[in-house]
């Protein structure tokens, strides 16, 4: 959905550019694109036409302001009524219970509520500082208790044994005994998912409600399911009492109808998203800030966060503090730059997070190419010794030989990995000597970099 709404409403700022002011036929010209984006995205057709009505009644009675043209005026819209119809602001898990506070994860198989679980453990850890105990009460799929004791584990959060002969309400009722006995303050409780929606689970799911009286219900459901997902949504609300969403598999190749359709119908907030694949990839939703991404205006605040996870401040104070005595930058720093990369999700992480006017030349490199270069820089320094490292003015033809070699690739790769390394540190030394400004000018007199202005 993103890139397709952010490229049809792109075009159309351009094509309104020359318009002075919000007219019945350029709103009606927008809601075209707008609609036909939304049901390309597999929004359901009830929650688009209610959307493009909102929009289409709020644009009309709009006042172009101040240096705006009509077509910004038209996305400003667009982007309030996206972020209202996902949820205004963000709405985080509610503990306001006596310990421990049962959290009951539902939803179909496959949608990721076990990985979910242990992401949402981690969540609670991290975050909220609260002591997690999960269990898990699908007794019907090969495996899944033992998936979730390992999720668990990576989690650092505790894990309770059940077995594929209990009983889930058995199970739930044992795990909430354990957690009241040894002071946890949240238990997690993953139940059974099937492959499509049927009377077994949904009254095996409601009495295990009954039996545990969760704090919080949260469907779990794949943004990449479509326009299936709100009959999901419909059958789980008639069910249990949902308290909140978790969309998952946010980072895949989905076109996210089910961001739009599953809020609007359970009328519950989505709470979670999961953003990767890691055990930490999940984020607290914020309606704003994902319409902003949809309208491809970026999240600064996620790359802010992403970038403050990532960095190891130590590392980079060290590399600081280097750098202004002069001492000699070299490829064990040029690693480390490299790693730091890596933990903020590689080169696309960070560039999905951006908005689209900034990335748009950047659009014209291949991303996958890209991490496989730095990939391949990583495996040429990690071939060359700790002498070659801290001394890079040792490596002569024959060392290049045998570093290509060891790293799988031709000697002229060596080479490029080289230049670029004396690149960078020249640039050090000129920010080391105070020349950051005539660095800056230098820089400006390259095609297409901008200089200070």
């Amino acid at each position: 959905m993103a890139s397709t709404l952010t490229d049809r409403l792109s075009r159309l700022v351009k094509t309104m550019r020359g318009q002075a002011r919000i007219t019945e036929d350029n709103v009606q010209e927008m809601m075209r694109e707008v609609r036909m984006a939304l049901l390309e995205a597999d929004v359901a057709l009830p929650v688009v036409r209610d959307f493009i009505a909102r929009v289409k009644e709020k644009a009309l009675g709009a006042e172009v302001v101040g240096s705006l043209s009509p077509g910004q005026a038209l996305v400003g819209i667009v982007n309030k009524e996206l972020a209202a119809t996902m949820g205004e602001g963000v709405s985080d898990i509610n503990l306001a219970a006596q310990p421990p506070a049962v959290i009951l994860m539902a939803g179909l198989q496959g949608a990721g509520k076990t990985t979910t679980t242990a992401k949402l453990a981690k969540h609670l850890i991290e975050k909220r500082k609260k002591k997690v105990l999960t269990v898990s009460a699908d007794v019907y799929r090969p495996a899944a208790i033992e998936q979730l004791k390992t999720v668990t584990r990576q989690a650092g959060a505790e894990w309770f044994p059940s077995t594929a002969s209990d009983k889930p309400v058995d199970i739930a009722n044992a795990a909430l005994d354990h957690a009241r006995r040894h002071y946890f303050d949240v238990l997690l409780v993953d139940t059974a998912g099937r492959l499509a929606i049927d009377e077994a689970l949904m009254k095996e799911i409601a009495d295990l409600h009954a039996a545990i009286k969760p704090v919080e219900t949260l469907f779990v459901v794949d943004a990449m399911q479509g326009q299936d997902a709100i009959n999901t949504a419909r059958a789980f609300k008639e069910a249990l009492p949902l308290t909140g969403i978790v969309l998952t598999k946010m980072d895949g190749d989905s076109r996210g109808g089910a961001a739009l359709s599953v809020r609007q119908v359970t009328g519950a907030p989505i709470k979670f998203a999961g953003v990767s694949e890691k055990i930490d990839g999940l984020e607290v939703f914020d309606a704003e800030r994902h319409a902003g991404r949809i309208l491809g205006m970026g999240d600064i605040v996620a790359l802010v966060e992403e970038v403050t996870k990532g960095v190891d401040m130590a590392a980079a104070q060290k590399l600081a503090e280097k750098v202004k005595s002069g001492d000699a930058f070299d490829l064990n720093d040029f690693l480390s730059q490299i790693s730091q990369m890596k933990k903020m999700g590689g080169l696309s992480g960070l560039m999905d997070k951006l908005p689209t006017q900034m990335t748009a030349k950047a659009g014209q490199v291949d991303m996958d190419k890209a991490e496989r270069d730095v990939r391949r820089m990583e495996g040429i320094i990690c071939s060359m010794t700790p002498l070659e490292r801290r001394k890079p003015d040792l490596i002569k033809a024959t060392r290049k030989r045998r570093i290509a070699a060891g790293a799988g690739v031709h000697v002229q790769e060596v080479n490029r990995l080289l230049n670029q390394f004396e690149q960078m540190r020249d640039m050090m030394k000129k920010m080391k000597g105070g020349g950051m400004m005539k660095m800056m000018k230098r820089l400006g007199g390259m095609k297409g970099f901008p200089g200070p202005r």
